[in-house]
């Protein structure tokens, strides 16, 4: 039996701890729930979470607050369903980038190249890297943003190195935490001047010079 990718054990989702609605029991309540957290990404991304209201997330989509409040009973708990789904999505692009068989240097370059689109692209991230900025409002313990994507980095850069595949003389920790700032500065600035429109390009600037600094000749 082959031996577990070594980023798998440090890049796990967390559940929150959080008032909850009922677990949907059929189809059409599943799809309810996934109605309502998009319209909440999208609302939150927009205007954050204190200028974000349930009634707002029932007018999108065209509900009465209380079949909201059914399926979610506070804004925190739309927040944190918000949240967890951010954080879901990593773990499955991981297990997508593993699948495709890359050494672990390129599974870190991928991993980011990707989850650069995702930042573009996908609203839920979006709204749940904003929430994450706001969580001094919002009254849920969300996890510590940034701590798993530098010990996912930190793994693959250790194989990488044992492998040859990075410079003898580079730290893993160091250039993981190096990573990670740069790439969350660069959606960060995208954000803020260009509505991550251009985060993808931004970031290939950027992985460019720092995967060239860390690779091995």
């Amino acid at each position: 039996m082959s031996e577990p990718h070594p980023a798998f054990s440090s890049f796990v989702q967390k559940k929150i701890v959080t008032r909850r609605g009922s677990e949907p029991k059929q189809d059409r309540s599943t799809r309810t729930r996934r109605l309502l957290l998009t319209a909440a990404s999208e609302l939150f991304s927009e205007h954050g979470f204190r200028h974000t209201s349930v009634k707002d997330v029932a007018d999108r989509v065209e509900m009465t607050k209380g079949a909201v409040y059914f399926h979610y009973p506070t804004k925190e708990a739309l927040a944190v369903a918000v949240v967890e789904e951010h954080y879901g999505r990593w773990p499955a692009l991981l297990e997508q980038v593993v699948a495709e068989g890359y050494g672990p240097l390129d599974t870190a370059a991928q991993l980011l190249a990707r989850a650069a689109m995702a930042f573009r692209d996908d609203v839920v991230v979006q709204a749940g890297a904003r929430l994450q900025i706001e969580r001094p409002q919002i009254d849920a313990q969300l996890p510590t943003p940034y701590v798993d994507w530098t010990e996912l980095l930190e793994s693959l850069l250790v194989a990488a190195q044992e492998g040859g595949e990075v410079r003898e003389e580079v730290r893993p920790a160091a250039a993981a935490r190096s990573l990670v700032a740069a790439f969350f500065g660069t959606q960060h600035i995208s954000d803020v001047l260009h509505g991550r429109t251009d985060v993808v390009d931004r970031w290939a600037e950027a992985s460019d010079l720092l995967f060239a600094a860390i690779r091995a000749r």
